[in-house]
C-alpha cells in the first residue's frame, strides 16, 4: 500500500491506493491540528506503508506526520530540473514549491497539450505548462479569503464582510467579494492568453477555493480535484522507494 500526502498551508489531504494498479482504498482532508484520521488509518492498515508526500507545512509538521504515522521515513517530493516528462525552467528548479511540481506533474500526466495549471487555496499559484512538458513560469497571488483579510487589517474603514458577486457592485461588501473574485480570474485570464493559440490549450483548475471564481473564468477549463496528489501518485509509480526526494 502506497499513502500520499498533500501538507498544504491550511489542510492535510492524503489518498491511500494500491502500489500496483493505483486503485484508490480511501482519502480524505484534515486539519493540521487534529492528526488523529492518519493515526487510525495506520491502525487499519496491516503490512509494510509507502508514504509518499509533498510538505509546503515546514518541517515541524512533516515529523509530525512521519510521528503520527509512525514509519521510519517518508519520501517528500523535492523540485528538481526534469521528472515525469516536465522540465522545471524555474531560474532555481529547487525554489518552486513541493506542491506546484506535483501539480505540474499531475497535469502533464491528464493533459498532453499545452495548459494552465492553477491551485486556489490561502494562495492562489497560475503555472504555464507548454505542449512539450516545458514549465515555463507562473504566478503567485493571495487567495480570496487572504485577499479579503488583507483589506479588513490594512485599511481603517473596509471591513471583514461576507459579499457576493455582481457585477456592478453597489454596497461595499459587494465591491470587497467582487473585486477580490475579478482580481483571480483576471490574473488566470491574462496568464491562459500565453499559450491559448495552441491546439488543445486548456486550464486545469484545482483547489479548495476554486469555486468561487471557476463561473467567472472565460477560457477552456477543466475542474480537477487533488491534483497534488495526482501528481504524487505519478512521481510513486514512476520511482522506487526512497526515490521520490530527500526523506524525513
Amino acid at each position: 500500500m502506497i499513502l500520499l500526502i498533500d501538507a498544504g498551508n491550511t489542510r492535510i489531504k492524503w489518498r491511500l491506493q494500491t502500489t500496483a494498479d493505483g486503485l484508490v482504498h480511501d482519502e480524505g482532508a484534515i486539519a493540521h491540528e487534529n492528526l488523529a484520521p492518519l493515526s487510525d488509518l495506520r491502525n487499519r492498515l496491516a503490512g509494510p506503508l509507502r508514504v509518499v508526500g509533498s510538505n509546503v507545512a515546514g518541517a515541524e509538521t512533516a515529523r509530525r506526520i512521519r510521528d503520527t504515522l509512525g514509519v521510519e521515513q517518508i519520501e517528500w517530493l523535492r523540485p528538481e530540473a526534469q521528472a515525469c516528462g516536465v522540465r522545471n525552467l524555474y531560474a532555481n528548479p529547487g525554489q518552486l514549491g513541493a506542491d506546484r511540481w506535483a501539480a505540474l506533474i499531475g497535469a502533464r500526466a491528464l493533459h498532453t497539450g499545452a495548459c494552465l495549471v492553477v491551485m486556489a487555496g490561502t494562495a492562489t499559484t497560475v503555472d504555464l505548462l507548454s505542449a512539450d512538458g516545458d514549465f515555463l513560469g507562473g504566478l503567485i497571488l493571495p487567495g480570496v479569503e487572504l485577499m479579503q483579510q488583507s483589506l479588513a487589517s490594512g485599511t481603517a474603514q473596509l471591513p471583514l464582510a461576507a459579499g457576493r458577486f455582481a457585477a456592478q457592485p453597489r454596497c461595499t461588501a459587494d465591491a470587497i467579494r467582487s473585486g477580490c473574485l475579478q482580481a483571480q480570474a483576471g490574473a488566470i485570464e491574462r496568464m491562459f492568453r500565453q499559450v491559448a493559440t495552441q491546439s488543445g490549450a486548456l486550464c486545469l483548475l484545482g483547489g479548495g477555493a476554486a469555486d468561487a471564481f471557476a463561473d467567472l473564468l472565460d477560457i477552456p477549463l477543466k475542474r480537477l480535484d487533488n491534483l497534488v496528489l495526482h501528481g504524487l501518485a505519478t512521481v510513486a509509480a514512476a520511482s522506487r522507494p526512497q526515490q521520490a526526494g530527500n526523506t524525513a
